[in-house]
């Protein structure tokens, strides 16, 4: 199933520097490229900002790495405007369990 994306946030790649051996070369960020945010985490362990950009899906193959680390790139006064945003409407969860049982077939074993 295809993402719907709401928002892409411009950005500049600052740091593509100790790229994991997981994710290949064609799959890595370039310093000084632009890229486009389209969904924000906070990835764990190092509960930083992680980003999903609309150029490279980091794929079953770069596991364990989804996501880029925020810090890796750069933003305009605006965009940052965008991103918090951004950040913002990842993070809602529009998420009820009532409704979930409603809509949800149950099955016996």
């Amino acid at each position: 199933m295809a993402k719907k994306i709401i928002l892409m946030v411009k950005c500049i790649c600052i740091d593509d520097t100790k790229k994991p051996i997981q994710i290949p070369d064609n799959k890595w960020i370039k310093k000084g490229e632009e890229y486009h945010v389209v969904f924000t985490i906070t990835v764990l362990p190092q509960k930083k900002l992680g980003v999903e950009l609309y150029e490279i899906t980091l794929d079953e193959s770069c596991k364990p790495f989804e996501y880029f680390l925020a810090n890796r790139f750069a933003f305009t006064r605006d965009n940052l405007e965008k991103l918090n945003k951004l950040i913002k409407d990842c993070s809602e969860i529009d998420f009820s369990i009532d409704e979930l049982m409603k809509e949800t077939e149950l099955v016996s074993q």
